[in-house]
């Protein structure tokens, strides 16, 4: 994966380059603004993209504190992430989401597909991984 300032698309499958995309929701939390994403699938694509590029301090900063582990183990050699499917986001009110995912990955040469229903919630007005459901 090359540096995140030379990628012409985001990770998340947006067609906008990455700076303009997850990009400035990393960068705004690297430069100590906080978590910035205006919703909830705007979150996970960060998430994903964050993922993507193994920023394990922006996954454990954007993940809950009641369900937030105290780490994240480094991916595992060789692992390249492949795609992002957004199939849904919905709103359940203006503090509680949900989006559901496909994420493709490969390992060792074997394909693997993680799909979830996850939630996310907001608190002072920061919006945070909660949990999920796998499907």
């Amino acid at each position: 994966m090359p540096a995140p300032s030379a990628l012409k698309t985001c990770p998340c499958g947006s067609p906008r380059p990455y700076a303009d995309c997850c990009g400035r929701l990393h960068q705004a939390f690297t430069q100590g603004q906080g978590l910035s994403a205006p919703t909830p699938q705007a979150l996970m694509r960060s998430r994903y993209s964050a993922f993507v590029l193994d920023l394990r301090d922006y996954l454990l900063a954007s993940w809950h504190a009641s369900t937030r582990p105290a780490a994240l183990e480094p991916p595992e050699p060789g692992l390249k992430w492949l795609g992002l499917e957004v199939r849904h986001a919905a709103m359940q009110d203006a503090d509680h989401g949900t989006v559901d995912f496909v994420a493709r990955s490969k390992l060792g040469g074997r394909a693997h597909r993680l799909q979830e229903r996850s939630r996310f919630v907001r608190e002072g007005g920061a919006w945070y991984y909660l949990d999920g459901e796998l499907s």
